[in-house]
């Protein structure tokens, strides 16, 4: 068995974190739903019927009785299986680590199948619980330079910050792209889930410069964490400045184009993409107000059967809704704008004050 490591939890946690191993999560598949790390491989060694059962078990006859009812649930044929699964996977990655909860009976025991199988796995001290504590102690301490990228929708921002060295994709990870309108085909990871991968990114962010784009307190129905929204609130400004035919036709490639194309290949039809918008319209209504609703879903409804050109829409929902909104943002922050400019211009500026901080004593 291997022994237990020098460090302590916290420090071990965030260094394990930090290197990243494969994880063989042993947990039920509803605790693993419900949030993962990055690099983490779900076979579980109960199921989660058979989780409960020797829950239940524990509950009203103590820890001996849960002990031997899961012992004579996963045998034989069924201990085979999982074990093959765990081999398969520990085989194909060599230095994966076994995983549960809180580093204890279940993934000791996943352990001990693999060694008898020839296979020795370190296991997480610690387990699930101890990471994400880490996780959550380094959300909580963002000790960087940051720098916010903002500018008007459509203006690319997600491209530049994907092009720098020193940014956090905050809409990548979120999976979402942090509109009303921004929802994609594949879900958005859990909460916990989404926090442990932004906790991860974070830690293996070499740069002393942080760059993100400019968001709102939730990327879809995530939030973000608050010491991040809090730097976000008082970062300097990067401000990229477009025209509106080149948001118009970002948007339209990203949003039009892009979009059919996702829907066709999950064999989806143009509606469902249209059904999306109208919903997100609607979710915006307060706003918009009755009248530029119904001229919205109307623009929307013609370009979706041919009758008009998807930029139509694309065009009004800017100048009624996502522009004035802007504006007054906008204004909130302007002390905070160090530097405006094209695309290209922001890019470089942000690359030059990373260089002129590294060359810095």
């Amino acid at each position: 068995m291997p022994t237990s490591p020098i460090e302590p939890p916290d420090i071990a946690a965030l260094a394990l974190l930090t290197q990243r191993p494969p994880l063989l999560d042993v947990r039920a598949p509803a605790e693993f739903a419900l949030g993962q790390l990055p690099n983490s491989f779900n076979a579980p060694i109960l199921n989660d019927a058979e989780r409960k059962r020797v829950g239940n078990t524990y509950k009203q006859q103590g820890h001996d009785a849960a002990v031997a009812v899961g012992h004579r649930l996963v045998k034989g044929v069924v201990k085979d299986q999982r074990i093959a699964q765990w081999r398969e996977f520990c085989s194909e990655h060599p230095d994966a680590m076994v995983m549960c909860w809180r580093g204890g009976q279940r993934s000791a025991l996943a352990q001990q199948w693999l060694a008898e199988a020839g296979l020795t796995q370190q296991r997480v001290s610690g387990g699930f619980k101890a990471l994400r504590n880490a996780c959550l102690t380094v959300l909580d301490n963002p000790n960087k330079n940051w720098w916010l990228v903002s500018g008007r929708t459509g203006s690319a921002k997600t491209v530049l910050i994907q092009d720098l060295d020193t940014s956090i994709d905050l809409e990548g990870l979120a999976n979402h792209r942090g509109s009303a309108f921004g929802r994609r085909l594949s879900p958005q990871p859990t909460p916990v889930t989404f926090e442990n991968i932004l906790a991860v990114e974070y830690l293996q962010h070499a740069s002393n410069t942080l760059v993100v784009e400019d968001e709102s307190r939730t990327i879809g129905r995530l939030g973000l964490p608050l010491a991040w929204h809090a730097q976000m609130q008082q970062a300097p400004v990067a401000l990229v400045e477009v025209t509106q035919e080149e948001r118009i036709e970002h948007i339209h490639k990203e949003y039009v184009v892009d979009a059919l194309g996702e829907h066709t290949a999950a064999g989806l039809p143009a509606s469902a993409l249209q059904a999306h918008y109208e919903e997100a319209v609607s979710r915006i209504q307060r706003r918009l107000g009755g009248q530029r609703t119904q001229q919205l879903s109307q623009l929307i409804q013609q370009a979706f059967a041919g009758q008009a050109n998807h930029r139509d829409w694309i065009r009004y929902l800017l100048r009624e809704y996502y522009d004035p909104m802007y504006d007054f943002q906008l204004q909130r922050k302007l002390h905070r704008v160090q530097f405006r400019g094209s695309r290209d211009e922001v890019l470089a500026f942000l690359q030059s004050d990373l260089q002129s901080r590294s060359e810095s004593p």
